[in-house]
């Protein structure tokens, strides 16, 4: 069962998230997908109200590095949890970025989340200047082997690792498929050499980066590829039930 997983970014407000699933509930009749809705956290209690009873999915797009106390503007994984989310983003190049989290804050938050019954949705990819310099997968293998140090093989089935280039992530441009392939095989043999071979196969990997209705079906129909996380695409309901319709399951 292919994982499409939506990203709502800082978009949407309560009225809006309503009015988004409103009209995509009805739109949205495959059973061999399994859709993630993550809008901010100021609608995710409202986004739950209206998923009861469906197959659609709720995630968070972040969550903080500490569980309780004086972290103000941060939410935890207990908050999360209770709100209905069932998923959290850990790790996007926006957080690595713009608010410098570094693989030691993306390890603890992923234990964190991994201790409030959370599923893991933990994004990794390299930067342009990492793919001029020949980088990709030394950029890669040290983004994994930081984000799951000291996590028991059991624990990997609840963390889906989302591979997003930096560089395609909203520019409209995509790694050729050859490249994905490749990247999708680094990952699943670092995780292979950090856990086990069966590990490696196991582990789900979906995609990200500027995918969109016309690449989606070739990106989704790659062997190693077992999703898509999709960001601007996702956020016309409309446009996005087109998308979902075209995912090779």
């Amino acid at each position: 069962m292919k994982k499409i997983i939506a990203n709502f970014k800082m978009n949407k407000t309560n009225s809006q998230v309503k009015e988004y699933i409103m009209k995509l509930l009805p739109r949205f009749d495959r059973d061999d997908v399994e859709l993630v809705l993550c809008p901010p956290a100021t609608s995710l209690s409202i986004a739950n109200f209206l998923l009861d009873g469906s197959l659609i999915k709720l995630g968070a797009q972040n969550l903080s590095d500490e569980e309780e106390g004086k972290n103000t503007g941060d939410i935890s994984g207990e908050m999360l949890k209770d709100c209905g989310a069932s998923y959290v983003i850990v790790g996007h190049s926006e957080r690595r970025t713009k608010f410098r989290e570094n693989g030691k804050a993306i390890n603890k938050k992923i234990k964190i989340a991994l201790k409030n019954r959370l599923k893991v949705i933990f994004c990794i990819g390299e930067s342009l200047t990492d793919k001029n310099l020949q980088k990709t997968q030394e950029v890669l293998k040290a983004q994994i082997e930081d984000g799951l140090k000291g996590l028991y093989e059991n624990e990997l089935d609840n963390i889906i690792i989302a591979y997003e280039p930096v560089w395609a992530i909203g520019s409209g441009k995509t790694p050729l498929l050859k490249e994905i392939e490749s990247s999708m095989k680094l990952i699943r043999k670092t995780v292979a050499n950090d856990f086990s071979n069966k590990a490696g196969e196991k582990i789900e990997i979906v995609y990200g980066g500027s995918v969109d209705n016309k690449n989606c079906n070739s990106i989704s129909k790659l062997k190693d590829v077992n999703g898509l996380l999709i960001g601007g695409a996702c956020l016309d309901p409309i446009n996005f039930s087109q998308l979902l319709r075209d995912v090779k399951a």
